[in-house]
């Protein structure tokens, strides 16, 4: 089975051209299906039935996983065995008929914009970690892209004087605006900050840790609660937060779904209008505080 997880990855890696990230994702899914399967004597991609899918996804059921684990899973069983079944490596797909738990949609949660001003005003040294840090900081709100977008940023990706950078994720790229706060915290950073923090000249990553190396995505989560600390926000604060609040601020200061979609990278708007119900949310809690007949 391992051979055909590998020969799976292969073909979403150099057909698909997925992230590695995704790709990881896949594998770490189909690597646990392998397991329980071997686990329970099923080492053959031929005698594993259907019934078998069911029961694996009982079991993560029943160890009260979330449900969007248990989906991403379901998903991944699915296009592995779509893979296998187009490539002729299975006569059918026993993965058909699995079925997702429904997911409730979460309000996704947000700081404030006197908030955020706060968060991102607490890098305020000249020293080149804290000149890369405003500058991460601003540009993740001024794009809202993921931190994974983030921080495998190129400098040939930014344009600073369009005032925009061009994100990758896997096969897709967008353009997405920055404005002159962003625009002006990056300039710092790469004239007085970057070069002392860089050992390899060649390097074309935009933000380097203090080894002169690719941060990491804990490094940046770390990175982003020590300065919420700082600046005494109660709320959890991760990477996410700020893309979620980059998203319903624009909302909020009447920003048109479709360029939203575009600059957050969905590929359905369905995923995007959640924003736009917390903003008639908030509207109607601040008619019902002030208006004089509610």
């Amino acid at each position: 089975m391992e051979k055909a997880i590998d020969a799976f990855i292969e073909y979403l890696r150099d057909v698909m051209k997925k992230s590695e990230n995704t790709q990881l994702s896949y594998r770490r899914d189909l690597m646990k299906l392998r397991s329980y399967l071997e686990d329970r004597g099923i080492q053959e991609i031929d005698s594993v039935e259907e019934e078998h899918l069911k029961e694996f996804v009982n079991a993560l059921e029943a160890k009260k996983l979330k449900t969007a684990t248990i989906s991403r899973n379901i998903a991944s069983i699915k296009a592995f065995y779509h893979y296998m079944n187009k490539e002729g490596i299975v006569s059918e797909d026993i993965s058909e008929r699995l079925k997702a738990p429904k997911i409730e949609k979460r309000i996704p949660g947000i700081i404030s914009m006197e908030e955020v001003s706060c968060l991102l005003s607490q890098p305020s040294g000249n020293t080149p970690k804290e000149l890369r840090d405003k500058a991460m900081l601003e540009l993740l709100y001024a794009t809202g892209i993921r931190v994974t977008e983030l921080i495998t940023l190129k400098v040939s990706d930014l344009n600073i004087k369009l005032g925009q950078l061009v994100c990758c994720d896997g096969s897709k790229k967008r353009i997405i605006p920055f404005g002159q706060k962003a625009g002006r915290a990056l300039v710092q950073y790469l004239q007085n900050g970057r070069p002392a923090l860089i050992r390899n000249e060649d390097t074309g990553i935009l933000f380097v840790n203090c080894t002169g190396n690719t941060m990491s995505r804990q490094g940046f989560w770390k990175l982003i609660k020590g300065y919420a600390q700082k600046a005494g926000i109660q709320e959890e604060i991760t990477p996410h937060t700020l893309r979620h609040s980059f998203a319903a601020h624009l909302v909020e200061n009447g920003a048109d779904l479709k360029s939203v979609q575009e600059m957050l990278g969905h590929s359905d708007i369905s995923t995007t209008q959640i924003y736009a119900s917390m903003n008639r949310n908030r509207l109607r809690g601040v008619y019902a505080k002030t208006h004089p007949r509610a």
